[in-house]
């Protein structure tokens, strides 16, 4: 079975290999030992800590394949964005230009660097490997994060969002870049891509735009890629798009990608969560369940058909195997969704 646990100091070598695998672009995993190992130990501290309101905690999560001990995959919640290091966005706008005397109206574009989103909750670092993207295990590593979350609504924000990865081209640059770094940054993507994942944010202040942007003013490359979505990143939006997730007109400053977001109580798998008492049963269901067990520290979930849910008892039907993995005994507490596409 495929298990979601909080990341220990010991899933270092596999969060480093997961991060080179992932890739450029995906900012939450840079390839630096000291900044992977300053993430486990923030993970560590936040799934220790005891608090009654979102702050700076992070909530990292390994994917490990319980046959094995293989860690496959990784996901994660910021509970409170921009608190400590500023979270910049681009905000789009519409002005308008108007003369009555000459009978000239016009609706142009503006884009805004703004901190909008700081206390915002964030999830993020989302990375499944590709040999295991199938079978449910992708839309699991995603929604997963809604049953944590469910379970501790007061570690997080009410307002949450996703920043999405920006459309590329064939070399595998942001389009909407090549404007940015000839006008003001003058310095190639990769490394401005590797200052934001080790934290090192100051030059966005420093050097980015502070006064409001004509989007008619930007080469036509950077003007198509706007709001859009890297290829790969389609069916990731797709599945927050359902869960209820919307873009409201923020974008990346660097790949010009959409930031979605959704009020925590509305989204849908928060919503549709269901939390009852767990009976061992030799149970062979219908739909794919996604279970998590209610503990902090010892958080454990997984997915399968060996459960399902007792309606009329309200209890929740998990084979010995499941409930094994799930740490879980007759009697315990339970947290589930459905994870059938609906």
């Amino acid at each position: 079975m495929l298990v979601i646990r909080p990341i220990t100091a010991a899933d270092f070598a596999a969060l480093k290999q997961i991060a080179i695998e992932s890739g450029a672009g995906f900012t939450s995993l840079p390839v630096n030992d000291a900044r992977l190992k300053q993430k486990i130990d923030h993970a560590e501290h936040s799934f220790a800590a005891d608090v009654d309101g979102p702050g700076d905690q992070g909530y990292l999560f390994v994917l490990e394949d319980s046959q094995t001990g293989e860690i496959v995959g990784t996901t994660g919640i910021e509970a409170a964005v921009g608190l400590s290091t500023p979270l910049y966005h681009f905000q789009q706008n519409t002005v308008i230009h108007h003369s009555a005397e000459l009978n000239v109206f016009n609706q142009l574009k503006t884009l805004t660097l703004c901190n909008d989103y700081t206390g915002a909750s964030e999830i993020c670092t989302l990375f499944l490997r590709e040999s295991y993207r199938r079978n449910h295990a992708g839309r699991f590593l995603s929604k997963v994060r809604f049953l944590f979350m469910a379970e501790y609504p007061q570690r997080f924000s009410d307002r949450v969002i996703a920043e999405m990865r920006g459309a590329a081209d064939s070399d595998g640059q942001p389009p909407f870049w090549h404007w940015l770094q000839q006008l003001f940054l003058t310095i190639d993507f990769p490394t401005a891509d590797h200052l934001i994942g080790v934290g090192k944010k100051a030059f966005i202040a420093e050097l980015m735009p502070r006064h409001p942007i004509y989007v008619g003013l930007l080469p036509d490359t950077a003007q198509q890629v706007i709001g859009q979505v890297h290829q790969n990143t389609k069916p990731a939006l797709k599945m927050l798009e359902n869960e209820g997730f919307a873009h409201r007109g923020y974008i990346d400053l660097f790949d010009a990608g959409p930031t979605v977001e959704a009020r925590l109580s509305q989204i849908k798998s928060v919503a549709a969560s269901k939390k009852v008492k767990v009976k061992i049963a030799d149970v062979q269901g219908e739909q794919t369940l996604a279970v998590a067990n209610t503990e902090l520290q010892g958080f454990r979930a997984s997915f399968g058909k060996n459960a399902r849910f007792d309606a009329e008892q309200q209890l929740l039907l998990l084979s010995a195997e499941f409930a094994d993995t799930l740490r879980l005994h007759d009697g315990d507490m339970a947290r589930f969704i459905v994870l059938d596409k609906a």
